[in-house]
């Protein structure tokens, strides 16, 4: 049986615990692409690394400052995809995988010691004296008994996508400015801001076009937004039916991310994602997503990028 796998890390002293090696190791046993979450963002870079990762989400945010299993897992919960999840049975992961289980309606079996396609899993009861076997059917949840599974080797080169769902997005703008700073010279880039029909309007591409303006950027659309608004012409429109860009920085505004506009812009050499919906697609290429509207984010955009371009 061939399913997509999410796995919640496991961090201790801000670092990948051991144990989110070994729950890559198990799922290894199932076969299929394996998705790892990191919240708060700590331990992704060490994550991609893991053979057998596909996918690493990153998702950070002020909530990831001290630990509340509710709050963790509404953020975590919009970004799972897969049918089976793992936790490890830790403490903090036991209460994780409960509490995703619960807003998921997914069942939830704790404490796994083995793990077979099927899925066939055990776990010790009875303080140990005894072994339960159980089949389960999918989508469930398991949390993962640290030890009990052959660690995953290093060597992989999954791709990184960092989300922020923090309520402050001045701050998850000027995060994401940052980390675009350490691959390109803002600068002396070219940058592509796109806006789609989550603008809402066609009259709020004015601030795109003031935000472009002064920046030195030019401003694109998506299909859904030039097919809806005979204001915003085809010559704006990017993607496979549109125009093909690769500018060093995109901004993809209001964008849920069709097949058809991500073909034109999945080149950009980095690509920051705002949407007010966590499972839009373009966050799954994104090199960071800031989960806000376009009226919270812009200003903030304007504000650290003018003060970029000035230094």
């Amino acid at each position: 049986m061939i399913m997509d796998i999410t796995i919640i890390s496991e961090v201790s002293n801000d670092s990948l615990h051991p144990v989110t090696a070994q729950m890559v190791g198990a799922a290894s046993s199932i076969g299929g692409p394996v998705s790892v979450i990191c919240p708060g963002g700590f331990g992704s870079v060490e994550a991609a690394k893991i053979a057998g990762v596909s996918k690493v989400i990153s998702i950070e945010g002020d909530c990831f400052d001290s630990y509340d299993s509710m709050a963790w897992s509404g953020a975590i919960e919009p970004f799972i995809e897969g049918d089976l999840v793992l936790t490890s049975s830790s403490t903090l992961g036991r209460e994780i995988s409960s509490a995703i289980a619960a807003k998921k309606g997914f069942p939830v079996v704790q404490d796994i010691t083995s793990l077979d396609d099927g899925i066939s899993v055990t776990r010790s009861i009875f303080s140990g004296k005894a072994i339960e076997e159980l089949e389960v059917s999918v989508p469930c949840v398991l949390s993962i008994r640290a030890n009990s599974f052959q660690p995953a080797d290093v060597g992989g080169e999954a791709e990184i996508s960092t989300v922020n769902v923090s309520q402050q997005v001045s701050v998850a703008v000027k995060e994401a400015l940052a980390k675009a700073g350490e691959r390109l010279d803002v600068a002396e880039a070219d940058i592509v801001i796109s806006g789609g029909r989550g603008m809402g309007n066609p009259s709020n591409f004015s601030h795109l076009y003031e935000l472009a303006d002064e920046i030195g950027a030019a401003v694109g659309a998506s299909r859904a937004a030039v097919d809806t608004w005979e204001e915003i012409p085809h010559s704006m429109q990017v993607g496979q039916t549109g125009k093909t860009v690769t500018p060093n920085l995109y901004i993809a505004v209001g964008i849920s991310g069709a097949i058809q506009h991500l073909a034109g812009m999945r080149s950009s050499k980095y690509i920051l994602a705002i949407n007010k919906d966590p499972e839009a697609p373009i966050f799954g290429i994104a090199d960071y997503g800031i989960v806000a509207t376009w009226e919270e984010s812009i200003p903030a955009l304007k504000e650290h990028l003018s003060a970029i371009m000035s230094d």
